[in-house]
């Protein structure tokens, strides 16, 4: 089924976003450092038969409008609680995907009543690697057992947002302490590791489950990082029994 493309216009800046309307809650993705929502399609498609399930391109990335200032995570979160409300979505469920988990957690604690859950997919950075050497290192590790369907999808998403602005993405996903914030979400919050997800530790997933008051880790066996893309039908099976268990 095809996708709808949406544009909506937050604080002057155009935000493109791909919509499967399903008869459930919305689930809004939130794509990774560098990339776009193209990387969510895979697993929005799935989701969408159930839920009403969105991709959005965070300002500056894959087909939103690019500011001319850099990317800071209070920007990008702010972006999307703007964006929520000019969607129409009152209180959604956030699904981050590696640094979109930290853009779901910003969200989560800086603007409260636009969340409903979170669920944080591969959710970095562990503090072990906060650094540009040991984040290459864990992305070898890790790109072996992705898809290589993935390679020409991240080549596209690097060249539109170009390299000052990846760069700058990952920045600042190394500069932030999630761990701080963790604490002070209030919704549930389910968080999902691949089993073989070379850039989140299992220590680290379960670090980030304890300092989360309502949240539960579930490990996707033989998965790499990027899970919505590699098994889109067995995330949503999880994040669908999740939000029934939560409006039980």
């Amino acid at each position: 089924m095809p996708l709808e493309q949406l544009v909506h216009t937050v604080s002057g800046t155009a935000i493109m976003s791909r919509r499967r309307r399903g008869p459930g809650p919305a689930v809004v993705c939130v794509h990774g450092a560098g990339v776009s929502g193209r990387e969510m399609l895979p697993f929005v498609q799935e989701l969408g038969a159930t839920h009403d399930a969105w991709a959005v391109d965070l300002p500056g990335f894959g087909r939103s409008e690019k500011p001319s200032a850099p990317p800071t995570l209070a920007g990008l979160s702010d972006a999307v609680a703007a964006w929520l409300a000019e969607s129409g979505l009152e209180r959604a469920c956030l699904l981050g995907g590696s640094f979109g988990c930290q853009v779901a957690v910003d969200v989560a604690v800086r603007h409260p009543d636009r969340v409903a859950a979170l669920v944080l997919v591969g959710p970095t950075v562990d503090p072990l690697g906060r650094s540009p050497v040991r984040l290459v290192a864990q992305w070898l590790r890790n790109s072996v057992h992705e898809s290589p369907r993935m390679a020409p999808l991240n080549v596209a998403d690097y060249l539109d947002a170009g390299p000052r602005r990846v760069l700058a993405s990952f920045g600042v996903s190394m500069r932030d302490r999630v761990e701080d914030k963790l604490p002070y979400v209030a919704v549930p919050a389910l968080v999902v590791r691949g089993g073989r997800d070379g850039m989140v530790p299992q220590a680290w997933a379960e670090e980030v489950t304890r300092l989360l008051p309502r949240g539960r880790l579930v490990v996707m066996e033989g998965l790499p990082h990027m899970v919505p893309y590699r098994d889109p039908r067995g995330l949503a099976r999880e994040v669908t029994a999740f939000l029934e268990e939560v409006a039980a």
